[in-house]
C-alpha cells in the first residue's frame, strides 16, 4: 500500500509529465501557425508554453521556447525585440548545457544581426553556431550555417571566402538530401562566381539552384534566385532576359508580403487595443458631461477634481518618462550583455584554435620523430661501431627528449580542455612508490643524492584510484627535486591524515635540501613554461611544463597542492588526495608476445602497411620482420582498398594523412565489403575530440606514433590471438 507521500509524489510526477506534454504540443502546434503565416496565433501558443515551462521550471523548455519567440520576431522583422528573446534563450540554454538548441539560437542571432547590416556580429554567432553543431555531431545543420556565412561574406564583398563557405555548404547539403539549402546555395555562388570573372560557371550553378527551387516550391529562394538572375543577366548584356527575371521577381515579391502583411495580426490586434482605448476615452468624456449637466456641482467641486486630474496627469507623466528611461537602461543592458557573449565565444574560439594549432603542430613533429626514434633503435641493435654508440645514444636521448616534451604539450592541453578521464583500478600504492624510487634512483646517485622512503605505518598499502596519473605526479615531483638537488638528500613520504568509511586523506611529501625557490618566484612556479629563472633554465634544463601538468592532475583527483621553500635551503612539495582503500591487488600476468603463436603460423599472416612515407614505410616493415611477420607495403589509400579486396590479409596498418583519399575515407570503403579485418589508425593524430571519427570510420584501435615496441607487439598479438580462436 503506498503511503501519501509517495502517493503524492507519484501524482506530482504525472501532472509534470502532462503538462510537459503538453508545453511540447502548444510548440508543435505554433510551428504548424508558422508555415501557415499565422504569425499572431504563434505567439499566443508559444506565451502558453512558456507559462507551462515556467510553471515546471523545465529549463530546457524554457530555452527553447524564448530561442522560437525570437526566430519568429526576427520573421516578422522585429529584429531588437527578437534579439532580447535571443539573449534570454541564450543565458537559460547555457546555465542548462542545452548545446545542441543553444547553437541553433546562435544562427537565429546571426540571421537577426545580418538582417540588422551588422555582419561581423553575424559571423561571430555563425562561428559559435557551427563550431557547436560540429562539437555535437551534427554535420547536417552545419550546411546552413555555412550558407548563411557565405550570403553574410557577399554583402561584405569578400567573395573568395564566400566562395570557399557556399561550396562547403553545397557539399554538405548533398550529402544529406537538403535541397532548400542546395538550391540557394548554388544559387548565391552564382552572384559570387561573377564577381570572381567566373561569368560561365555562375550562369550554370544560378541556374541550377533556381530550377531546383522551382520544381521545389521553395518561393523564398526562388524569389531571390529570380534577382540574382536578373543581376547577372544585367552584367553580361542580356536585358531582355534580366527584365524578365525582374517581373518574376516583383511579381513573387509582391505576392509573399501581401500574404506577409496580411498575416501580421499582432499589429492588427495592436490597434484594436488603440481603437478600444480611445473609445473607452470618448464614454467617459461622454458620461461625464451627462453627470455633469444632471448635477449642478459647486465651484469648489469642480476646482479639486481639476486638481486632481492634474496630479494623475502629473503621475502618469513621471511614471511615462521613468518607464521610458527604465527600458532604455534595460535595452542598454542587453546589449552590454550580448556584447559580453561574444567576446567570451570569441575566447572560447581562441582557445579552440590553439587546441587544434597545438593538435597540428605536434602532429607534424610526432611524424619525423617516428622515423628519428625508429632508426636510431634499429641502429643500435644492429652492432654498430664502438666510435658510434655514444652518437647514437646521444641522438635517442634527443629524440626521448623532443618526444616527453609534445607528451606535455599534449598533457597541458588536455587538462585545459578537461579531456582527462579518471581510470580508478586497486593497486599497491607502498610498491608503486617503491618502484618509482628504484626508477629514479639511478638519476639521484648521479648527482651524488640519497633518497629516503617514509610510508606511515598506519596507513594501509592497497587503494583504489589513478595510478598512473598518482605515478606522474610522483614522478614530476621526485624527478625535479634530483634535478634541483646535487650533493644531498630528497625524503619522499606518505602520511595519513584521516579516515572515514574506507576513504583515506593521503598526504605526500616529496622535501630535498637543494638550490630552493625564491619567495616571488613561487606564485608562478605552477604556470606552464614557468620556471625559477633563465638562469636556472640554461643550467639544469626542462620544459617548465611538469609543475603545471601535476597541479592539473591533482585537481582532476580532487587533491590539493601546496609548497613550502627557502632559498638555497631546500623545497618541500606537499599534496594531499582522497583514496579508496582496497583489500587486495590483483596482479598482472606478464605475457612474452608472439612466444604463443608459432613461426608456421607467422608464415601464413598477411599484413598491409598503407603509409605514404618512405621512411616511415622502411622502419614499420622492419619492425614487422624482425616480428617474423610478413607485410605488403603501399602509399595511397586507393590501392589499400582494392589490395584488401584481392587478397586476404589478417591485419592493415593505415595511416590517416594520405594524398588522395585519407586512411579514414580508404577505411569506410573496406568495411563496406569487409566487417571482419582488423584495421589499425597508425597515425600522430592523438587529441580525442578527433577520436569518434576514427570510431564511426570503422578502426578496431589506435597507434599512435612513435609507439613503444611492447605496445605495439602487444596489440598485433592481441589481434591476431582473437583472429584465430574465431577461425577454430
Amino acid at each position: 500500500m503506498l503511503s501519501f507521500s509517495a502517493l503524492s509524489q507519484t501524482t506530482f510526477e504525472e501532472d509534470e509529465e502532462t503538462i510537459q506534454n503538453t508545453i511540447d504540443a502548444r510548440i508543435n502546434q505554433a510551428q504548424k501557425d508558422i508555415e501557415k503565416n499565422a504569425y499572431f496565433e504563434a505567439q499566443e501558443k508559444y506565451d502558453q508554453a512558456l507559462e507551462l515551462a515556467i510553471k515546471i521550471d523545465n529549463q530546457k523548455s524554457i530555452g527553447i521556447i524564448y530561442s522560437k519567440i525570437g526566430k519568429l520576431q526576427y520573421i516578422i522583422e522585429e529584429p531588437d525585440e527578437a534579439i532580447k528573446s535571443l539573449i534570454k534563450a541564450n543565458e537559460v540554454q547555457r546555465f542548462a548545457k542545452d548545446d545542441v538548441n543553444l547553437a541553433e539560437t546562435y544562427k537565429t542571432l546571426g540571421n537577426v544581426y545580418t538582417s540588422k547590416k551588422q555582419y561581423q556580429q553575424a559571423l561571430d554567432y555563425y562561428k559559435s553556431a557551427k563550431t557547436l553543431f560540429e562539437q555535437e555531431g551534427l554535420d547536417n545543420f552545419v550546411a546552413e550555417v555555412l550558407l548563411n556565412e557565405g550570403i553574410t561574406y557577399i554583402n561584405l564583398k569578400k567573395y573568395n571566402e564566400a566562395k570557399t563557405h557556399l561550396l562547403k555548404s553545397i557539399s554538405v547539403a548533398k550529402r544529406f538530401d537538403l535541397d532548400k539549402i542546395l538550391s540557394s546555395a548554388k544559387i548565391n555562388l552564382g552572384t559570387v562566381l561573377i564577381n570572381l570573372g567566373e561569368t560561365e560557371d555562375a550562369l550554370v550553378q544560378a541556374n541550377e539552384g533556381l530550377k531546383m527551387a522551382k520544381s521545389n516550391h521553395f518561393n523564398n529562394v526562388l524569389n531571390d534566385g529570380y534577382l540574382i538572375l536578373s543581376d547577372l543577366n544585367q552584367e553580361i548584356g542580356n536585358y531582355k532576359l534580366a527584365n524578365q527575371y525582374l517581373k518574376k521577381h516583383i511579381k513573387l515579391n509582391d505576392s509573399l508580403l501581401s500574404i506577409k502583411r496580411s498575416s501580421l495580426s499582432q499589429e492588427k490586434r495592436m490597434q484594436l487595443l488603440i481603437d478600444n482605448q480611445t473609445e473607452y476615452q470618448k464614454k467617459q468624456l461622454a458620461d461625464l458631461e451627462e453627470q455633469k449637466a444632471a448635477n449642478n456641482l459647486n465651484k469648489l467641486t469642480t476646482i479639486l477634481s481639476i486638481a486632481l486630474i492634474t496630479i494623475l496627469s502629473l503621475l502618469t507623466l513621471s511614471l511615462y518618462k521613468n518607464n521610458n528611461i527604465r527600458l532604455k537602461t534595460n535595452n542598454m543592458l542587453h546589449k552590454k550583455n550580448a556584447e559580453l557573449i561574444v567576446s567570451k565565444e570569441k575566447a572560447e574560439l581562441a582557445s579552440k584554435t590553439k587546441a587544434n594549432f597545438l593538435s597540428t603542430v605536434t602532429h607534424e613533429l610526432r611524424t619525423p620523430l617516428y622515423a628519428v626514434t625508429g632508426l636510431t633503435n634499429m641502429l643500435l641493435e644492429e652492432d654498430p661501431k664502438p666510435n658510434q654508440i655514444q652518437h647514437l645514444k646521444s641522438l635517442k636521448f634527443s629524440g626521448d627528449y623532443l618526444l616527453t616534451f609534445i607528451n606535455d604539450i599534449l598533457q597541458i592541453n588536455k587538462i585545459e580542455a578537461n579531456k582527462v578521464d579518471i581510470e580508478p583500478e586497486a593497486f599497491n600504492l607502498k610498491k608503486k612508490m617503491t618502484n618509482i624510487i628504484a626508477a629514479l634512483n639511478n638519476s639521484a646517485t648521479d648527482n651524488n643524492v640519497k633518497i629516503h622512503f617514509e610510508y606511515d605505518n598506519n596507513l594501509p598499502e592497497n587503494f583504489i584510484a589513478d595510478q598512473i596519473k598518482i605515478s606522474q605526479i610522483l614522478i614530476n615531483l621526485i624527478g625535479n627535486a634530483i634535478k634541483f638537488t646535487k650533493d644531498g638528500d630528497i625524503w619522499v613520504r606518505a602520511i595519513k591524515v584521516s579516515e572515514k568509511d574506507e576513504l583515506y586523506s593521503v598526504r605526500f611529501e616529496i622535501e630535498d635540501n637543494g638550490i630552493g625557490i625564491s619567495e616571488e618566484k613561487q606564485n608562478q612556479l605552477f604556470e606552464s613554461f614557468s620556471q625559477g629563472s633563465i638562469q636556472i633554465n640554461r643550467k639544469y634544463g626542462g620544459t617548465g611544463l611538469g609543475l603545471s601538468i601535476v597541479k592539473g592532475l591533482i585537481q582532476i583527483l580532487k587533491g590539493t597542492i601546496s609548497l613550502k621553500s627557502e632559498l638555497g635551503k631546500g623545497s618541500k612539495f606537499m599534496f594531499e588526495l582522497p583514496l579508496k582503500y582496497s583489500e587486495k591487488v590483483e596482479t598482472e600476468e606478464v605475457v612474452n608476445y608472439f612466444n604463443d603463436i608459432s613461426e608456421i603460423d607467422l608464415k601464413n599472416i598477411n599484413i598491409l602497411v598503407v603509409e605514404d612515407n618512405k621512411i616511415n614505410q622502411m622502419i614499420t616493415k622492419k619492425i614487422l620482420n624482425k616480428m617474423k611477420l610478413n607485410c605488403d607495403v603501399i602509399d595511397n589509400g586507393e590501392d589499400a582498398v582494392n589490395m584488401v579486396k584481392d587478397k586476404n590479409y589478417h591485419v592493415v596498418l593505415m595511416d590517416i594523412h594520405m594524398p588522395g583519399i585519407s586512411g579514414l575515407e580508404a577505411t569506410r570503403l573496406i568495411r563496406t565489403f569487409n566487417k571482419d579485418i582488423t584495421i589499425f589508425a597508425l597515425t600522430a593524430v592523438t587529441l580525442e575530440d578527433k577520436m569518434h571519427e576514427f570510431d564511426e570510420a570503422g578502426f578496431d584501435d589506435i597507434i599512435s606514433k612513435p609507439f613503444k615496441q611492447e605496445d605495439f607487439e602487444k596489440k598485433l598479438y592481441e589481434a591476431l590471438i582473437q583472429q584465430d580462436s574465431e577461425t577454430v
